[in-house]
């Protein structure tokens, strides 16, 4: 039925009128209700460096016959952006018997180079000390981070911190998903390919350690797990895509044969075809490798 223009203009008047409050909400993708057998405890307060802050998030198995291995998931966003919220994306690790522990740390609007790292191995340490309150295993705790988080859990996993401490931060096994390992060699951080001086000191590298990557070498190579390998370091499982133009394969192939040079466990799968993340990371083939990989060396 052809509706009176007088009504079709009333219509049309009410809609722009109706706040946007009210319209729908389009889903993000990981919202929705965790699996009944998950139990999630957000937003603890791990650390306050400075008076800022720290807060994770703990997923665990509601049901917890013995204790559990913890994983210390750390989220990318180029050391500036990002949320511990996207630790949601390992509740299926803990259907197969792992906590998550999704960590908040400094971005480089709060802290340079090394607040970052040290913000993780605090992580670690609490994870320890609260293991009997949240049902850890304090002898077996993983990492895992992606982008710039994959950069700081490489570096969980081959620098040991530098002072002493009571509660020791290491892990026992990194999964690192496309994290620079090399900040010296690293794209954005070289002149050239159409950046220029100006660029380089504008890049994500410098940002996070306060100056030009290529000006503090000794620097770069403290924030660079390829540049702290060791025989003593922890397993890990690299995956890395192919076709990744945020930081390229090279990065990742580059530490694997370090690893492996210094007989350290590393298993490295390139992901054909795959970005700077995507679906191929959470494929059923790429999420058994995470699982077979954490239970062999956590359980």
């Amino acid at each position: 039925m052809k509706l009176p223009a007088k009504s079709l203009v009333l219509l049309i008047l009410l809609s722009l009128l109706t706040p946007l409050s009210a319209q729908p909400k389009k889903k993000k993708k990981g919202d929705g209700p965790l699996p009944t057998n998950v139990e999630l405890i957000e937003g603890i307060e791990y650390a306050k460096p400075n008076g800022i802050s720290l807060q994770l998030d703990v997923f665990r198995p509601k049901d917890r016959a013995q204790k559990v291995p913890a994983i210390v998931f750390v989220h990318g966003g180029g050391w500036k952006n990002g949320s511990r919220k996207s630790g949601k994306r390992g509740v299926w690790l803990v259907e197969h018997g792992f906590a998550i522990v999704s960590i908040t740390y400094r971005l480089t609007e709060k802290g340079q180079w090394p607040d970052q790292i040290n913000d993780c191995y605090e992580a670690v340490r609490w994870v320890r000390k609260n293991a009997d309150k949240y049902g850890f295993d304090e002898d077996k705790v993983g990492c895992w981070g992606t982008s710039a988080g994959g950069h700081l859990v490489a570096l969980m996993g081959t620098r040991n911190y530098p002072g002493k401490e009571e509660v020791s931060s290491k892990v026992q096994a990194v999964c690192d998903w496309f994290g620079p390992s090399e900040l010296l060699s690293m794209p954005p951080n070289n002149v050239g390919n159409g950046r220029t001086e100006e660029d380089i000191a504008k890049s994500n590298g410098a940002k996070l350690l306060g100056a030009t990557v290529r000006d503090v070498p000794k620097l770069a190579k403290d924030a660079s797990a390829f540049d702290n390998v060791s025989k003593d370091d922890a397993p890990f499982l690299i995956m890395h895509g192919d076709a990744d133009k945020g930081v390229p394969v090279i990065q990742s192939q580059k530490l694997h044969d370090k690893l492996k040079a210094n007989c350290v466990p590393s298993q490295l799968v390139v992901l054909e075809g795959a970005g700077h993340g995507g679906k191929q990371f959470v494929s059923e083939d790429s999420k058994k490798t995470m699982q077979e990989f954490f239970t062999k060396y956590l359980k």
